[in-house]
């Protein structure tokens, strides 16, 4: 009998049940990882079963929802295997140690869809990051990138309205939003961000053409210009499949002891 499954947005299925879903999503998460390679045998339903601490049951609905969403191969008599999957786009890889020099090179290999634009008030968290005066507007653009045909990230930026003012729809779907503010004479002077991860929800999980649930890398960045003045607040979600975040580092001596140091490239020694 055919077991019941959720459809997500972008298409893909989840199995029916909270133990399910987390079997399913921790297998997905060890494909996407390479731990769990192509052609590469799993452990039998019994096994999974004790491992996870669930019934055989539950594994089978997690195992049969990877099948039918192309993960795995299941044959009677030969076990569950890894599909083999299409070559994949080469990573997209930032380094951040020379972070606003490479956005330029990621636009100009990566495709941009926007998704959405409005002028709206900003949530109490970008205000504040920003430095908004209560209730300043800000223009809200979603946006994918993709790479190879495929959408790694889903980005929403914040921009205070009088900045943005003259970018269009059109500018936001053809160039990097960076290479917008300082067409309209913002001088770009340094950028914070912090990345943590979280969970794909329907409408990012649609935009990424992943299953709802799904880990995603989770990065925050408030961009500053020269004065100090916040001008963009971005919030990014990366498929970790697709996306890596690279920092280089330096031994140093102190005082203090011996630490690890981020290795500044000086940005005239930045390649282009």
């Amino acid at each position: 009998m055919a077991e019941v499954q959720a459809q997500t947005r972008g298409g893909a299925r989840l199995p029916a049940g909270a133990k399910s879903r987390r079997v399913y999503l921790s297998l997905l998460e060890q494909i996407s990882a390479g731990r769990l390679g192509p052609s590469q045998k799993l452990p039998g339903e019994e096994q999974l079963a004790e491992d996870y601490g669930v019934s055989r049951v539950t594994v089978r609905r997690a195992l049969d929802a990877l099948a039918e969403n192309g993960l795995l191969s299941r044959r009677a008599g030969s076990g569950t295997r890894v599909r083999p999957r299409p070559a994949a786009p080469q990573p997209v890889t930032m380094d951040f140690s020379t972070l606003l020099p490479q956005l330029v090179e990621i636009g100009r290999r990566t495709e941009v869809r926007l998704l959405s634009s409005r002028i709206d008030q900003a949530p109490e968290h970008v205000a504040r990051a920003l430095g908004l005066a209560p209730g300043e507007p800000v223009q809200i653009a979603r946006r994918t990138r993709s790479i190879g045909g495929t959408a790694y990230s889903h980005l929403t930026t914040f921009v205070p309205s009088r900045i943005a003012a003259g970018i269009s729809d059109e500018d936001l779907s053809r160039e990097p939003l960076h290479v917008l503010l300082e067409r309209n004479g913002v001088k770009i002077a340094d950028a914070r961000q912090s990345v943590s991860a979280t969970l794909a929800g329907p409408e990012v999980a649609t935009a990424l053409g992943l299953p709802e649930g799904t880990a995603l890398l989770s990065l925050d960045r408030v961009v500053r210009d020269a004065e100090g003045r916040g001008v963009e607040f971005l919030s990014g979600l990366y498929r970790p499949d697709m996306f890596r975040l690279d920092m280089s580092l330096t031994r140093v001596d102190h005082a203090s002891g011996r630490y690890w140091e981020p290795a500044i490239t000086p940005l005239e020694e930045t390649p282009r």
